[in-house]
């Protein structure tokens, strides 16, 4: 049977009108447009398989190409080049586009700070990660990263990254005021198909704070595994753990007792079409829970993609204490959250709840750059007064 293409012979051959030519493109688009869903939901073919329509058609692909969409499938992925139309992502004729959003044409029209889906990004995550981990998950790339408890809300997809954070935290009277400042650097490496090494924690913090002084967090370091990953219906859900590492500086009310387990479930969907709505719930169990004070958190983003590659979002944080600590700095019935375990009394049954509102850009899909704002809502405020988060992550 004769493929549906207009080759250089058919263009010359002065026996096909310019009628029939017409009839012929539309016939191709129309079996291009019928055969795209099936394409998008084939996300777990073989390199093989998702080469074999493509070559019929491109046979300049090069054996390292084949190479490279072998190791690429390997880590779960179909090959780069499996649908080269839409910058090579077999999922993206399903969710990438956003189609209903406004068309990118830049910051206020001027055609500045757009979108660019096949920019190659920022080389450094592959350099240095790019020999232990696999590619980020191309299905799930309308979303962002949450922005707020930064320390405890995972991202539910396989990314492979680095995430650069800065904190500007504000300490309310009631705890001696002052501001403390956060350095941090997170890394996420997508080790197969499913599990992500996750390094979550740690950074220096400077502080004029009198209860804390200047010196380095602890280190949360763990796992993460996706249970559910449905990109036809953008859905999924992963669970995981940290380990929080008492190596800090222990007059930045670090290196306190033997450590800190956090157990998570952490989820995600598409909401009116270009939003995203992401939940984790988790729990603290120290190891010596006399150094160290436990609570559980449920927190929640929701975003809306306004323009391509330009986001607005909101967040709540709830926060309950479950048990108290030895109370060694005599903070009666006052902790220190999501950054700072004190290890006070008095907290068993406190809960604070806080929310934010902020914004992301992404230029490409390998890069996000946020700022968030977040307040108590809460009468309790404990440590937090307000706190400014911004953050630059960079993808593989």
């Amino acid at each position: 049977m004769q493929r549906w293409r207009l080759s250089d012979d058919l263009a010359e051959d002065t026996e096909v009108t310019e009628m029939t030519t017409l009839k012929i493109d539309w016939a191709f688009l129309a079996i291009v447009a019928i055969a795209a869903p099936t394409w998008a939901a084939d996300s777990g073919r073989t390199a093989g398989e998702c080469f074999e329509g493509v070559l019929e058609t491109d046979p300049q692909i090069t054996d390292t190409e084949v190479g490279q969409a072998s190791w690429s499938t390997a880590c779960g992925d179909c090959p780069s080049c499996c649908d080269s139309a839409s910058c090579g992502d077999c999922c993206s004729d399903i969710h990438s586009g956003c189609g209903c959003c406004l068309e990118n044409c830049g910051l206020f029209g001027q055609g500045i700070l757009t979108y660019d889906a096949c920019s190659a990004g920022c080389p450094l995550p592959e350099l240095l990660l790019g020999s232990i981990a696999c590619p980020t998950e191309r299905c799930f790339e309308d979303f962002i990263s949450p922005m707020t408890n930064p320390v405890y809300f995972e991202d539910p997809r396989s990314v492979t990254e680095i995430r650069t954070i800065f904190i500007q935290h504000k300490v309310p009277a009631a705890a001696l005021g002052g501001d403390v400042q956060l350095y941090a650097v997170q890394i996420r490496a997508r080790l197969t198909d499913r599990l992500s090494l996750i390094a979550t924690k740690d950074g220096y913090v400077v502080s004029d704070n009198p209860l804390i002084d200047d010196g380095w967090a602890d280190i949360d370091i763990g796992l993460k595994y996706a249970l559910l990953r449905d990109p036809s219906e953008q859905k999924l859900l992963s669970a995981g753990f940290t380990y929080n590492a008492p190596v800090g500086t222990p007059r930045t009310r670090m290196a306190r007792g033997d450590g800190i387990f956090n157990l998570f479930l952490t989820g995600g969907a598409e909401v009116f079409d270009c939003g995203h709505w992401v939940s984790a719930v988790g729990g603290l169990l120290p190891v010596d829970g006399d150094a160290n004070s436990s609570f559980v958190y449920w927190s929640n983003h929701l975003d809306y993609q306004f323009r391509k590659g330009w986001y607005g979002l909101l967040e709540c944080n709830w926060y309950h204490w479950a048990a108290d600590g030895d109370n060694r700095l005599g903070l009666t019935g006052l902790d220190g959250g999501d950054l700072f375990n004190l290890g006070s009394g008095g907290v068993d049954g406190n809960d604070i709840v806080t929310g934010a509102f902020g914004a992301k850009y992404k230029p490409n899909r390998t890069t996000e750059i946020g700022v968030a704002y977040e307040v108590p809502l809460t009468d309790r405020r404990d440590v937090l007064e307000n706190r400014l988060t911004c953050d630059l992550i960079l993808r593989y």
